[in-house]
């Protein structure tokens, strides 16, 4: 069997609910990041064998096979087909592992992976309030309320349940929320994000144009007190907006491909897609499935948490990565070193392939050699996956 390496990995920079990217298409989105890695790896336009693309909400723009549309949409040949998955918030992690699941086989050679969500354009959770509106049903049938009876399935409920079972603290919240965002101004003000970002012309309300090549939600003037003044998300919660992750716009996309189409085409090797594992979990708690999904895919790969360099697991809440470190006794040092979604944002379907282009730019700029990612998903599922940094196929 091949392996599967990663030769690009690009995002936009995040946009803010109703900010800077709310009146771009989602579909534009995807087709800027992929003509994006077509001129980084030089690759024919011809030469790739499918696009994957994860998006959460498929209704409006989002719908009609985005992933298809943004092979249409992008400078890739007509030929280069398109599809669209839908793992909740792992939609394009998940992406990533089918790629490098058809370039493994030799079924193709090259895949571009990714995923994008426009949440200004398409509100999350519409695609199931237009089902109730319109008499089409709701996702919950007979059989699933049979087995989970009067549940109304929430990853805020879940961000709680969390919390409680790993006893973690509002202090220890308010405060991992806090470094998420002095994490994330740092990185910017330093220019670590300066390589994954691909700039993005845009329009001004007023009508004027620029350019949005940075963060949007990043609050470099956060403060504990500032955290500790928000109101909790539910009674008797600990959970509140600032320790939730921000409901954001933008696409990433990662090229993915095996030896032979490397060696043919002269692709700049970035880093070997070294183990991969999606499980399920109990869908009340809900997100925790990071932990049993690290558990697996360190198993396949022969490895223990503390071989692993850096670690990128989704801060879609602050309980979930807190939780997750307790659990598998990680290294908060080595957790979401350049901040994660509570700052950065949580574009649902681009989440997973964005947090992937964070980690290999991290990893290079580091000279480390193991990266993780980890992300939670609505239903009770997750993703994980080893990447191993690599100057070329033969290191």
């Amino acid at each position: 069997m091949a392996d599967a390496y990663i030769v690009g990995a690009v995002r936009t920079a995040t946009g803010r609910k109703k900010g800077r990217l709310s009146q771009i298409h989602p579909v534009d989105m995807g087709a800027v990041v992929v003509d994006e890695l077509v001129d980084r790896t030089g690759i024919p336009t011809d030469a790739v064998d499918d696009v994957i693309f994860g998006v959460v909400s498929q209704i409006g723009s989002q719908a009609g096979n985005l992933g298809r549309n943004v092979s249409l949409s992008s400078r890739l040949d007509l030929e280069v087909p398109g599809t669209t998955i839908d793992r909740q918030c792992g939609s394009s992690l998940q992406a990533i592992q089918f790629g490098a699941q058809a370039v493994m086989s030799g079924t193709q050679d090259v895949i571009i992976c990714g995923g994008v969500e426009a949440m200004s354009t398409v509100e999350i959770g519409s695609n199931i309030r237009d089902g109730l509106e319109h008499g089409r049903g709701k996702p919950k049938g007979e059989l699933l309320e049979m087995q989970y009876p009067g549940i109304q399935f929430s990853q805020f409920d879940g961000a709680e349940l969390m919390a409680e079972k790993y006893a973690i603290s509002r202090q220890e919240l308010d405060e991992f929320g806090l470094l998420s965002h002095q994490r994330a101004a740092g990185a910017t003000e330093q220019g670590y994000f300066k390589q994954e970002i691909v700039p993005l012309n845009i329009k001004l309300e007023d009508g004027s144009a620029d350019v949005h090549d940075r963060d949007e939600g990043i609050r470099a003037e956060a403060s504990i007190e500032g955290m500790q003044s928000l109101n909790a998300l539910r009674e008797g919660g600990v959970i509140t907006a600032g320790t939730a992750s921000q409901i954001s716009d933008g696409a990433a996309a990662i090229m993915v491909a095996n030896e032979a189409a490397i060696e043919k085409y002269d692709l700049p090797v970035r880093a070997k897609i070294h183990a991969l594992a999606v499980v399920g979990s109990d869908p009340v708690i809900m997100l925790e499935g990071p932990i049993p999904a690290t558990e697996k895919v360190l198993a396949k790969a022969g490895m223990t948490i503390d071989d692993i360099d850096l670690y990128e697991v989704n801060e879609a809440f602050g309980s979930v990565p807190l939780a997750w470190a307790k659990a598998v006794g990680a290294d908060l040092k080595k957790l979401n070193v350049n901040g994660g979604a509570q700052a950065l944002g949580h574009p649902l379907g681009g989440t997973g392939a964005k947090l992937m282009t964070t980690l290999v730019h991290e990893l290079e700029r580091r000279g480390d050699r193991y990266g993780l990612v980890a992300i939670c998903e609505g239903g009770g599922t997750a993703n994980a996956m080893i990447i191993e940094r690599m100057d070329s196929v033969a290191a």
